[in-house]
């Protein structure tokens, strides 16, 4: 069944979804999978390309190629599959303005792949658009997770995922109580 980008952002956007962002749970990955699977497979071979003509079309790309992997997909490398692409997708929305046209509480979520991104570029100016726009919560992570990309140069905690070796020093930080587990 084809879906819009109204939907997509009916459902990240709305009860009881936007309660469990941060904190899913195996049902809700299940759920996300069975229903969107399809959707995130379209959109990765290219297929919903038309929605880069709109923010909103841009921030339900974002959300189809950054968020839902990381639900469907959870603690495996699939999970990481479509970052780069969400990334671009980031980044074409910003050039375009189409963030200046996207409300506050959805803005997060358009800039996020910039802070999933292993690239401190992408993570300064992940920083610098979540301080612009005056997102501090997500500033406050978003500054986080640029931390570990200048310390180590990747996110320690997706080594095992990605089957990377870790180096000592991240092995330490990620048997201290400091560790980001994503």
């Amino acid at each position: 069944m084809a879906r819009g980008y109204a939907d997509i952002l009916d459902f990240w956007f709305g009860e009881p979804m936007r309660r469990h962002w941060f904190r899913s749970t195996p049902e809700i990955d299940d759920h996300i999978r069975e229903r969107y699977e399809p959707l995130w497979q379209q959109a990765i071979g290219g297929g919903l390309a038309d929605w880069r003509y709109s923010a909103e079309g841009c921030l339900a790309l974002a959300v189809v190629l950054d968020q839902l992997p990381l639900n469907m997909y959870r603690g495996q490398a699939k999970s990481f599959a479509s970052e780069t692409q969400a990334i671009a997708i980031s980044l074409h929305a910003i050039e375009k303005g189409f963030d200046r046209e996207l409300p506050t509480d959805r803005l997060a979520f358009l800039y996020m792949p910039l802070m999933h991104s292993e690239e401190l570029v992408d993570q300064d100016r992940s920083v610098a658009l979540f301080e612009a726009a005056g997102l501090e919560s997500n500033a406050r992570f978003a500054r986080h997770h640029r931390e570990l990309i200048r310390r180590f140069g990747r996110f320690p905690h997706r080594n095992a995922i990605l089957g990377r070796q870790s180096t000592p020093e991240e092995l330490e930080y990620l048997a201290s109580d400091q560790a980001f587990t994503g």
